[in-house]
């Protein structure tokens, strides 16, 4: 009996330590100008088309990159609809550039 109380013991020990701690960190340093009302939809998205609106709707750069850091798609949208069809399904960071400022998103592609 004594020998399973340890061995729960040493269990929970392991597991609690095997925790990381969260941080929360901002998506991008307060002093480089946000884009207002940007809206980037579906995410996840299946359909190989993305929407990104903002609130100027001006002409924007889009360079997308997959998990290793490479440029896999990059052009300059001026409508509100993004075409993905060559990225095959996987995770990516999708950088934004309207009027010299810029945002940085998460994109899942299913």
């Amino acid at each position: 009996m004594k020998k399973i109380y340890i061995l729960f013991l040493m269990t929970f020990c392991l597991l609690v330590s095997a925790q990381e701690k969260v941080v929360n960190l901002p998506m991008q340093n307060s002093n480089i100008p946000q884009i207002a009302d940007f809206k980037l939809y579906p995410n996840p998205v299946a359909d190989r088309t993305v929407y990104i609106t903002t609130k100027e709707n001006k002409a924007k750069d889009i360079v997308v990159y997959n998990i290793f850091g490479e440029v896999v798609l990059k052009q300059r949208l001026i409508a509100k609809q993004l075409n993905i069809s060559k990225l095959i399904p996987g995770m990516y960071l999708m950088q934004v550039t309207e009027n010299k400022k810029t945002v940085t998103r998460k994109l899942v592609v299913k």
